[in-house]
């Protein structure tokens, strides 16, 4: 198999993420060396091997590791299984993925990897030996591990390879005492943190509202403070997209229009979708199409030039692109995927005042959710098992002086739930919603001081943090 490490597609998505990255350094002072090390991508790995196929043909399997930043360790950034991986696409996604560490202040480096792969080609056992492969050249290659480089989900793979992943390693490093934490992702059983699933989608949630109740902002654009009754559009209802999409919906937020692969569908009542109703008929086996009511768009793509107040691209990269730019009609584009706009989109966009929520940004919330995760594994010690039932006791106990002063009897309904301490996944939600939200204020200040756009004031941010820590360590003068 050619190796495909320049392909047009992933050699065109690093070029834009690099352009970002020029524009954003020629608005700091750090002298030409300090940012040059900083766009470079330090490490990247290419493996090749062979996968005994379920017939016993035999196929080699093509993937990369790339790691672009060091400057904390470990590194972190998923794995994708999809057939246009390359490797300059899984540089590029190192690459904002150091950037997006940065500026949300999360303690990692930025990593990537993929495998060249149509997963709807390949049985789950050939799947599964062909992520044990990859993660056993990783760790033979110290490309793996709690303190080095740590994977997680991406398109294509979930907590099941990750779960397989993890096995890999231990039986590579047995005596590894925090071997759990060199792949986040996992499933709960396997040391995974609740909450990590919906994540993404809940931090999509989290940086919208945020930057919806800016009332300069949505006045600019026309529209209203906040999220109650905003129209939008989710293209691809995925992990990212469907949670993204329900919170939303739980924030007064109307789903109007759904893109998936085969197809899209439209409410054309202005109620919207009950998207779980919606998620529920597709995970029975059926399409985004089949839904009762629904306006149906044969080609889903066209989706994305529905009218609405929020675009959500929430699949896969160059979505939007200087073919269909002019045609959408959004006041605010939302990443929730990594890189679904083109620079020669990006650009058209900006010269319209349409706001960009970044990607850098925006779909934050999974690699934050993947370090409470690592924390987790390193500690040993699940979230919420220490002060739990303290909580608990304490509020029963200032209840208790309440109805001691006043004579108020609480009913034992309302009791219960003032007294129900923090769990788990409360703490992970909480610890999100405290990253993003800051982070994003942050963000627009960065902005309005350069009088730029929000994505390059991210890699702004992100390019004065890296340079702090090269600075403090005394690389660089």
């Amino acid at each position: 198999m050619a190796d495909t490490s320049d392909t047009d597609d992933g050699g065109h998505f690093l070029q834009a993420v690099n352009e970002t990255f020029d524009r954003a350094a020629r608005l700091s002072d750090h002298p030409h060396g300090l940012l040059r090390q900083i766009r470079a991508c330090n490490n990247t790995l290419s493996v090749s091997f062979p996968l005994e196929r379920d017939d016993g043909s035999v196929e080699v399997i093509q993937g990369w590791r790339a790691q672009h930043s060091n400057h904390k360790t470990p590194v972190k950034g998923g794995v994708r299984f999809a057939p246009t991986v390359s490797g300059d696409e899984v540089r590029a996604l190192a690459a904002l993925m150091s950037y997006k560490c940065a500026i949300t202040d999360v303690p990692f480096g930025g990593a990537k990897g993929g495998v060249l792969l149509d997963g709807t080609r390949y049985s789950q056992d050939e799947r599964e030996r062909i992520t044990r492969r990859y993660a056993f050249e990783l760790a033979q290659k110290d490309y793996l591990g709690p303190a080095v480089d740590v994977p997680a989900p991406d398109y294509g793979t979930g907590p099941r390879e990750m779960a397989w992943i993890l096995d890999t390693y231990r039986t590579l490093r047995p005596d590894e005492l925090n071997g759990a934490a060199c792949v986040t992702g996992k499933p709960i059983a396997h040391g995974g943190v609740r909450g990590r699933l919906e994540a993404t989608g809940l931090g999509v949630c989290f940086g919208l509202r945020e930057a919806c109740s800016v009332g300069e902002d949505m006045e600019s654009l026309g529209l209203e403070t906040g999220l109650e009754g905003k129209s939008v559009v989710v293209q691809g209802l995925g992990n990212v997209g469907y949670h993204a999409a329900r919170h939303l919906r739980s924030e007064g937020a109307r789903i109007v229009g759904i893109a998936e692969h085969d197809g899209a569908i439209v409410d054309e009542s202005g109620e919207g979708f009950d998207v779980a109703a919606v998620r529920e008929r597709m995970d029975a086996g059926g399409s985004v199409t089949d839904h009762p009511g629904a306006t149906v768009l044969e080609e889903s793509r066209k989706a994305l030039e529905l009218d609405c107040d929020i675009l959500i691209p929430a699949a896969l990269e160059a979505q939007i692109t200087g073919e269909n730019v002019d045609r959408l009609r959004a006041s605010i584009v939302a990443e929730a995927a990594n890189g679904p706009v083109t620079a020669e989109a990006d650009a058209a966009l900006r010269d319209r005042d349409v706001l960009v929520v970044p990607d850098l940004y925006l779909n934050a919330g999974g690699v934050t959710a993947s370090y409470f995760e690592w924390v987790k594994n390193l500690t040993h010690l699940r979230f919420g098992r220490m002060e739990k039932r303290f909580q608990e006791a304490s509020a029963r106990r200032m209840m208790d002086a309440v109805e001691g002063l006043t004579e108020r009897t609480f009913a034992p309904e309302a009791r219960a739930r003032a007294a129900e301490g923090a769990d788990e996944e409360d703490l992970v939600r909480s610890g999100l919603e405290e990253t993003l939200v800051p982070a994003y204020r942050e963000l627009r200040e960065t902005a309005r001081e350069h009088d730029t756009d929000l994505r390059t004031a991210g890699f702004l941010m992100a390019i004065d943090k890296i340079a702090t820590i090269y600075r403090d360590r005394g690389i660089f003068p």
